[in-house]
């Protein structure tokens, strides 16, 4: 088990790397800027993990998983409270981070699309800018395809999901190699290995996109057994389904359900047996497990910069691509719009952003392109749907938005959720769910009052009392469909097909 001996209740970056002996006691305020340095131009060191729960970090609250760097990271920068995706699903919320657009608009779909190539995003602007520019990790749009690509100068990635122990990588286009070793610290070692390289004078920016936490969970082998005297029941929303739409219930036995597979924890299933729990509890372990791993990595990272002398003029993002439902509402996985599925975790720290703030306002998957562009002063992308949060995070911003909505459409590969639309206020969530083609819904859509109701355990969708905010929320909703392209006939979606059981191909899990 880890064990981090920090001292005082506010630690710097500096004072966090010094006391786990990362780097030594003279730190960064005795590395001045290098020569040539254009200071005004920050770099961008850019961390996006897959799956991430906001409750998996320190900083966001868990009682059992130690965060220190990341949890340093939110100190020394700005914590969003409030931060979600706008379609819970690995490949389309990716697309939305680089772009600014939401899925209808950029076209990933589903886990399988490629990102057009035409399309900008924010690391190719930089990169027109006169950044340096890399690619390390997990790209995760166009299953197949591990061959680099538009707007970076440096590129290794891999095919498919990547495995936790010994993936191959594409280096570049240059040639495919095997390393034997844990995903998370392979993927360090090549993001360290092209920063290494960097010249001093020049803007860089790195994304690293991490396999971890998403399933299947393989801890390596010193975190595997760090919660093994923890104790994790199914959460008590699993049980509350009075009210709901059949189609959870539907789900509870299905891949996606925590009465089935579990991520292949569970061997035997369907199992709904109360001792089964064990079977649940061993996953969130893994999972858990894996967070660790990835807190390394950005010690790891952090201790570069720092003994480079770049901490300083850097700005580091941390976040998620999508949340992930640990049993709530009876499911695991994620893609509906349940709060576990929606919410993601955002830090961001670095020249131009406060020290030891939290913003509560909703930000989005949508907003990271904007912002990252506007924090480091070049031309925004045109014609995007996000918007920049520098100034909401400096000032406040009493234009910020109170609303937004969802989108997901029905997958045959994956066929455990509904399409889905809904809208969600600082308030309320309505959620409903389109057959596709265009009859009236089949499901019993969902309400939830949020402020007291943060679990979402009653649905107030056929409760008369809540009618007019429910018809308010639906004019809403509609309002910003149309808003978005999405008006009455445009929305296109499939159709929804139902819940089904059969398990999903083997190469595509």
């Amino acid at each position: 088990m880890r064990s981090y001996k920090l001292r005082g209740s506010v630690l710097t970056l500096t004072c966090l790397l010094v006391a786990v002996g990362s780097v030594p006691a003279s730190g960064l305020a005795a590395e001045g800027t290098p020569p040539g340095v254009m200071t005004n131009r920050p770099n961008v060191l850019f961390i996006l993990c897959d799956d991430l729960r906001p409750d998996a970090l320190g900083c966001y609250g868990s009682q059992h998983v130690k965060t220190p760097y990341i949890d340093t990271l939110a100190r020394s920068g700005v914590r969003f409270a409030n931060a979600f995706c706008t379609t819970s699903l690995c490949s389309p919320s990716r697309a939305s981070i680089l772009t600014g657009l939401y899925a209808h608009r950029h076209g990933v779909r589903d886990n399988f699309t490629e990102l057009p190539a035409a399309l900008p995003h924010w690391p190719g602007r930089l990169r027109e800018q006169g950044y340096t520019t890399a690619y390390v990790g997990k790209w995760h749009m166009g299953e197949n395809n591990d061959e680099p690509r538009p707007g970076f100068d440096w590129f290794v990635t891999h095919t498919g999901q990547g495995k936790y122990f010994d993936t191959e990588w594409n280096v570049n286009g240059r040639r495919r190699e095997t390393p034997q070793g844990y995903y998370t610290t392979v993927a360090t070692d090549y993001a360290l290995g092209w920063l290494k390289e960097r010249r001093p004078d020049q803007p860089w920016a790195l994304c690293l996109g991490h396999k971890a936490p998403h399933s299947f969970y393989f801890p390596e082998e010193k975190y595997a057994h760090v919660f093994d005297e923890v104790r994790v029941p199914y959460p008590a929303s699993a049980f509350a389904l009075e009210g709901k739409p059949e189609w959870i219930r539907q789900r509870l036995r299905t891949w996606h359900g925590i009465y089935g597979p579990l991520f292949e924890w569970r061997k035997n299933f369907p199992d709904d047996r109360p001792e089964a729990v064990k079977d649940f509890e061993n996953m969130v372990h893994a999972y858990w497990g894996t967070v660790l791993s990835v807190d390394d990595s950005v010690g790891r990272l952090l201790a570069f910069l720092q003994q480079s002398g770049q901490l300083q003029r850097t700005i580091v993002v941390f976040m998620g691509d999508n949340g992930l439902l640990e049993g709530e509402h009876g499911m695991v996985d994620k893609r509906t719009m349940h709060e576990p599925s929606i919410r993601i975790p955002l830090v961001a720290c670095g020249p131009g952003l406060p020290v030891g703030k939290v913003v509560t306002p909703q930000v989005l998957t949508v907003d990271v392109a904007p912002s990252l562009l506007d924090l480091c002063g070049a031309p925004a992308l045109t014609d995007v749907q996000g918007r920049s949060w520098k100034k909401l995070v400096n000032q406040g911003d009493a234009d910020w938005r109170t609303a937004w909505f969802y989108e997901y459409n029905y997958e045959k590969q994956f066929p455990y959720t509904p399409n889905v639309r809904g809208i969600r206020t600082d308030r309320y969530k309505f959620m409903h769910y389109p057959h596709g083609d265009g009859t009236p819904d089949r499901h019993l859509p969902e309400l939830y009052d949020l402020a007291n109701d943060p679990g979402e355990l009653h649905n107030l969708a056929a409760d008369p009392q809540s009618a007019p905010v429910q018809r308010q929320l639906r004019e809403q909703l509609a309002a910003l469909l149309t808003a978005a392209g999405l008006g009455a006939g445009k929305d296109k979606m499939p159709l929804d097909e139902g819940i089904k059981t059969e398990l999903p191909d083997q190469k595509i899990r």
